[in-house]
């Protein structure tokens, strides 16, 4: 159970605080939920909280995690998909888990493979959330606006790739 003031990541949504934790009634269930605060958009968010282990609900990063980040958008670019529809499905897979790891991967390939031969109107919306995923994790993680953690992902991509 997360508490009041806990910074948590929705998969799909984003990381942001939890605000409030409220008892609803909605279509004649009461349901306890976690109101969220998405950073990003200042958006708030009602999440049940008899469902965050099926959501996938987590805790951000620590700073030893950070550090993995970092590497993986530093590294190679892993083997995908010629046909762009099965590499959407298996990017779309990857980004629906909430696992940073693999959120990381699919913006490190996806924008490498714009700089190469540029992507798809699906692949870029693609591209767009995965990288406010991430934006939004590391902007809580370190403290930056929603520009500095657009701009760490940048540089790091360039360090080892010249994206």
């Amino acid at each position: 159970m997360f508490n009041i003031g806990d910074k948590i990541v929705y998969p799909m949504h984003g990381a942001g605080i939890i605000e409030g934790i409220e008892e609803r009634e909605i279509l004649g269930e009461k349901r306890k939920y976690y109101i969220m605060r998405l950073p990003l958009g200042d958006m708030k968010v009602m999440i049940p909280i008899d469902n965050t282990e099926n959501i996938g609900l987590r805790e951000i990063i620590n700073e030893e995690e950070f550090e993995t980040v970092v590497s993986i958008l530093k590294g190679e670019k892993t083997k995908m998909s010629n046909n762009w529809n099965r590499r959407y499905r298996a990017n779309m897979d990857k980004i629906k888990t909430g696992d940073i790891y693999e959120v990381a991967e699919v913006v490190r390939n996806l924008l490498l493979l714009d700089r190469d031969k540029g992507l798809s109107t699906g692949e870029r919306k693609m591209l767009n959330s995965a990288k406010q995923i991430l934006i939004s994790e590391f902007s809580l993680v370190r403290n930056l606006n929603e520009e500095e953690a657009e701009e760490l992902i940048y540089e790091m991509l360039k360090e080892e790739n010249d994206v």
